[in-house]
Parts: structure tokens; sequence; C-alpha cells
């Protein structure tokens, strides 16, 4: 694990379920930035490694972007860590 539990980002996700107009608000915390610092690797060299933008990887840092399960499965990969180690819903 990267970082401590007190050092997620996190972004609150608004979604209805399935046509019943069930409102939930859900935290998704991610510790992208502090994995990357860890590794010692640039933006660009992560966001090249797994095949998006650098702009993706700024906006998964910053909360305001949640990635795919295929993006969010490259990222742990490239990490050597499982999703559930850098993504954690609250």
């Amino acid at each position: 694990m990267c970082i401590g539990k007190d050092e997620w980002i996190y972004k609150h996700l608004e979604c209805t379920c399935f046509g019943n107009n069930i409102n939930m608000t859900e935290k998704i915390y991610n510790n992208v930035y502090k994995c990357r610092k860890k590794k010692g690797v640039t933006q660009e060299e992560l966001a090249q490694a797994v095949n998006v933008t650098r702009q993706t990887i700024i906006a998964i840092e910053k909360g305001n972007y949640t990635p795919s399960v295929l993006l969010s499965l490259k990222i742990a990969s490239f990490f050597g860590l499982t999703v559930e180690d850098i993504f954690k819903i609250k």
C-alpha cells in the first residue's frame, strides 16, 4: 500500500439505481498520486504505460474522474498492487 488511510483523495458520486429514483452518495478514494510519487514516475510516464492522456491521470489524481474497471486494473498492475489497494469506496 502506498499511503496511510488518512491521505486518500476522494470524490463524491451520486447515482440513481435502476430507475427506482434512489439517490445514493458514495465516496471513492484513490491514492494514485502517492503511488506514482513513491515509484518515481511522472504523470506522462504513467499515462503512456496505461494508454491514456496525461490529462486523464491529472483528473484521476484530483478526484475529478473515476476510471473504468479496465483502466483501474491497468493502473493497479502498473504499480504491482490490487485495485483495492489504490481505490476505496466509503
